[in-house]
């Protein structure tokens, strides 16, 4: 019996994982019957989805949930069937309702008790919209269950009705799970009229039968409104553990219901019948998708990452021993862990569609609260990235939305008046951009008043009046600790917490912000974030013993610095590359790595927020395949390093995080000279010296 218990406890976990996503799809498709109120597909797309949850979690003991779930469902039968129109009042009592569910839902596993004074409240508002009595409904789960000879033919006179044979075959462990067949059956007899066959030739000898074992099976046939996915989603849990088939019946085939005896013989034939001949069954492909806990994938990478590293080890070793059976065997190895390294970067990733998608019923409420008209509309919802990357995204999106509705968008009289549409448009894209994703937030509001911004920062004491700024360094401030516009605080913003928030969480994801705005025609912030936080593809250099992993996404390409070329940039840390200035920063100054300087050094061109610059190191030893490890809380503070890795020979190389170091320079004014009476550019460097970043992809450490 504990097995069986501990089954249930898995099993209701499982229903609270799909409940949330049902939830979820549920409130996008309520966001979207609100802007399209005549599409009858979204409301049986809503009826579908709260019909699943009141049979998925009657069927796991969720009694609450599922007799609330059933008059919301009623409501929308009501809709359905053309006696209700979609108004206001009823999405956001709806949306309220899923609140409300999510906390029953909650309460169910050990959280803080949902409040049934809010869920009586929500019931009789749904009544009244109805026009049902209160304290009634169209049926109750009671009054089907008491009555099913009234229930059962509610639907069988409807025109559009359509008979289905269904046969369900329950697999060995069927009840090993704690699940009740009887409670299936008694949804299907709730959808229509049912005529059931038990089938129960399986059943074995009294002594030779196991208590925990389903012996019986079912056919059936259900004459139903309801369409064929509506039925298929009573079994959505336990599909996976048994045969179920699910077949339309055309009427001219069979001119009256099969009787019980002809339908039992049909089975025992079928169940005689040679393995040729043998019955199918619309079974779902079960292989196509498994959840996994996160805990359980993230300790898959980090194995794949230990792999990596050994593998690093294992490559130096055959190249420092020239033994070409040893050389053999680490280039099969380095082929295959860079197999599974990309396959468990693959399984990681994850579209983007859930976390924009949320954020409708964020811009509907906001809406309603500051009384401005404004759609969201969605590009690039399938984009993929880490599922650790978009974990974090949540908050800094949730907070530029709202910075967008409170201070960007303007009142509707405000917008008609500058000769805009009245309703306003926030758009969330999202597109890859080599081994970066762009996550962009834009409204067509009023745009950020430079002005403005730079007053405020005066005020605070951020600039000095005499500071000349250009308009993307005024923009960066709108990101400072306490920095807000907003003339009083409300529930919305202006307590300065929110932009700081977005900044704290991209540069903690290692990425970086844009700010693009136009006065009058509105803003965009675009958020430049790595693909994975676990492993990347790296450049691996050497200053004196001390080794750096410089990113290969941005790096652009390596020139040679001599000192015939320090000489002519007069002192200056400024290299021409091809007619442009090329300001660079020797990381042996910057670390303090104190060792013989080489008579050729290696300018490293990178791509960085602030424009390009150069990192000069000793030598480029080739591509890197990454772990990233994190420094560890005595370095949380450091700036400058985006982690560490472990390389073949056991030594440790820091990742240098470029756009913190080129903005740690700026600020210590170590580059300040570089556009300061700058040489003019007398000769290019040498086209011979120069190398793409791809054309040094040679073995690390060969």
């Amino acid at each position: 019996m504990s097995s069986i218990a501990n089954n249930l406890d898995q099993l209701k976990l499982t229903f609270r994982e799909e409940a949330n996503d049902i939830l979820a799809d549920l409130e996008s498709a309520l966001l979207e019957l609100n802007e399209n109120r005549g599409d009858l597909e979204l409301v049986a797309r809503v009826f579908r989805a709260m019909h699943t949850l009141k049979g998925s979690g009657a069927m796991v003991g969720f009694e609450q949930l599922a007799s609330f779930t059933h008059e919301l469902e009623t409501a929308f039968d009501e809709v359905r069937n053309g006696r209700v129109a979609i108004t206001d009042e009823l999405i956001d009592l709806t949306l309220a309702a899923l609140d409300q569910i999510k906390a029953i839902l909650e309460e169910g596993f050990g959280g803080p008790a949902a409040d049934g004074a809010i869920s009586e409240e929500i019931l009789l508002k749904a009544r009244q919209l109805t026009g049902m009595p209160e304290g009634q409904t169209e049926s109750s789960p009671q009054t089907q269950d008491s009555t099913p000879a009234e229930n059962t033919h509610a639907e069988s006179t409807d025109a559009e009705s359509c008979t289905w044979k269904i046969s369900f075959v329950p697999g060995p462990g069927f009840l090993f799970d704690g699940t009740n067949p009887l409670l299936l059956l008694r949804e299907l007899r709730q959808m229509g009229s049912l005529e059931i066959t038990a089938n129960m030739v399986a059943i074995p000898p009294l002594a030779e039968l196991e208590p925990e074992r389903c012996y019986v099976s079912w056919e059936m046939l259900l004459t139903t409104s309801a369409g064929q996915d509506a039925i298929r989603d009573v079994f959505i849990f336990v599909e996976s553990n048994c045969e179920l088939s699910i077949e339309a019946v055309v009427p001219a085939a069979i001119p009256e219901a099969p009787s019980p005896a002809d339908l039992t013989a049909k089975a025992l034939e079928e169940k005689r019948a040679p393995s040729g001949g043998r019955r199918t069954y619309d079974k779902p492909d079960n292989t196509t998708s498994l959840r996994v806990p996160a805990a359980k994938l993230d300790q898959f990478v980090d194995l794949v990452g230990e792999l990596v590293t050994v593998q690093a080890r294992l490559s130096e070793i055959a190249a420092r021993h020239e033994d070409p059976e040893i050389s053999a065997v680490s280039e099969e190895v380095e082929r295959l862990t860079s197999a599974l390294r990309e396959n468990s970067m693959n399984i990681r990733m994850m579209p983007i569609r859930g976390t924009f998608e949320k954020f409708r019923r964020l811009v509907h409420d906001l809406a309603r609260d500051l009384d401005k008209e404004v759609e969201l509309t969605i590009e690039g919802a399938d984009t993929e990235l880490d599922k650790t990357v978009i974990d974090q995204l949540s908050d800094p999106l949730m907070h530029l939305i709202r910075n967008s509705m409170d201070h960007g968008i303007e009142p509707a009289e405000v917008r008609a008046a500058a000769g805009k549409r009245p309703t306003a448009t926030i758009h969330l894209s999202a597109r890859h951009a080599g081994a970066s994703v762009l996550i962009s937030v834009s409204d067509d509001g009023g745009g950020i008043k430079a002005d403005a911004v730079r007053n405020r920062a005066i005020e605070k004491g951020l600039v000095s009046a005499t500071d000349h700024l250009t308009e993307s360094q005024i923009f960066a401030l709108i990101f400072q600790p306490g920095f807000s516009t907003a003339k009083q605080v409300t529930d919305v913003s202006g307590r300065g917490v929110g932009m700081d928030v977005v900044r704290q969480n991209v540069e903690s994801l290692r990425g970086s912000i844009d700010v693009a705005s136009k006065p009058g025609e509105g803003t965009s912030v675009t958020l430049r974030l790595p693909l994975t936080l676990a492993i990347i593809d790296g450049l691996l250099v050497s200053i004196g013993d001390a080794y750096f992993v410089l990113p290969l996404a941005n790096t652009l390409e390596c020139i040679e610095l001599t000192s015939e070329d320090i000489k002519k940039a007069n002192g200056k840390h400024v290299a021409y590359v091809r007619g442009e200035a090329i300001p660079y920063i020797r990381l042996r100054e910057h670390f303090d790595i104190r060792s013989q300087r080489p008579e050729i050094e290696q300018i490293m061109v990178v791509e960085t927020a602030e424009g390009r610059y150069g990192f000069v190191v000793d030598k480029v030893l080739g591509d890197y395949q990454t772990v990233i490890k994190n420094l560890g809380r005595v370095y949380k503070h450091v700036q400058m390093v985006s982690g560490a890795t472990i390389l073949g020979n056991g030594t440790v190389a820091l990742i240098v995080d470029p756009d913190r170091l080129v903005q740690d320079a700026l600020k210590t004014e170590k580059l300040s000279a570089r556009t300061l009476n700058a040489p003019s550019p007398r000769k290019p460097a040498r086209t011979k010296s120069r190398k793409s970043a791809t054309q040094l992809a040679e073995p690390a450490l060969a």
